[in-house]
């Protein structure tokens, strides 16, 4: 592809699968050397790490659970070890759940606030130590459903609107040494997809509602993901990028 993050290490979360390992190795494409975080997918993420490879890239796989500061604390050990400190985080790791009121219960609320919003906390918190006076970049992953809301998603939609807020905030608040972007994806075509929409009802009405009549692609994702991360958009913090196709659901 291209140099654009030529000698920079960067992290990225949930990066075994998907739209994860979809930046992954785009980054590796443009330059930098990728750090594939996985939670318990080890198999999936090597896959991903000896795909980079192949194509003359570098990177390492490392097993960390996002929820788990001391875990996050050795994931950016291990980056720096292998690569040097890291120069960009990607929080991709995520969960979602889509039940009624009526279902929602503790367990289904910690489950996604743990993992979707104390997980960013954690990892940028980290990755603004490494970052050091050099400054930084990290790059969020939202949902249009942060927007607009899914029948059945409350939660899910809640944990996607704090995690913009939560950008927002702290691209005021580091200054711009450290800038601070979300994507928001539409419904792209990844191995979830299926479990979440088996009946394709889902779909069928994203599409209805998109400019563009197709799903997205792991690929739209991750091109945006490269365009964030790199001095193209160096002017460019504390923003929302909406890749969804059009599509306001």
């Amino acid at each position: 592809m291209g140099n654009r993050l030529e000698g920079k290490v960067a992290v990225v979360t949930g990066a075994s699968k998907g739209i994860g390992a979809e930046i992954a190795r785009h980054f590796a494409a443009e330059g930098a050397r990728v750090v594939v975080n996985h939670s318990n997918s080890a198999e999936k993420a090597e896959a991903v790490v000896n795909d980079i490879n192949a194509h003359g890239g570098q990177a390492i796989a490392v097993k960390a659970d996002v929820r788990n500061r001391e875990q996050v604390q050795e994931l950016f050990r291990k980056a720096t070890d292998a690569f040097g400190p890291p120069d960009i985080l990607v929080n991709n790791a995520g969960i979602y759940s889509f039940v009624p009121l009526k279902d929602v219960n503790e367990q289904h609320y910690r489950d996604l606030f743990d993992t979707n919003v104390l997980g960013i906390l954690n990892t940028t918190q980290e990755a603004v130590k490494s970052f050091g006076d050099r400054g930084g970049n990290v790059i969020n992953i939202s949902s249009v459903v942060a927007h607009t809301p899914a029948v059945g998603g409350v939660v899910y939609s809640a944990t996607k609107a704090a995690v913009e807020t939560i950008s927002r905030g702290l691209a005021l608040e580091l200054g711009g040494k450290v800038r601070v972007n979300v994507i928001a994806p539409g419904m792209v075509e990844t191995e979830g997809l299926e479990t979440l929409n088996p009946d394709q009802t889902m779909k069928d009405y994203v599409l209805s509602r998109s400019a563009i009549k197709r799903l997205g692609r792991p690929e739209d994702i991750a091109k945006a993901a490269v365009y964030l991360a790199s001095d193209d958009s160096s002017w460019v913090t504390g923003e929302t990028h909406m890749v969804a196709g059009g599509a306001r659901l």
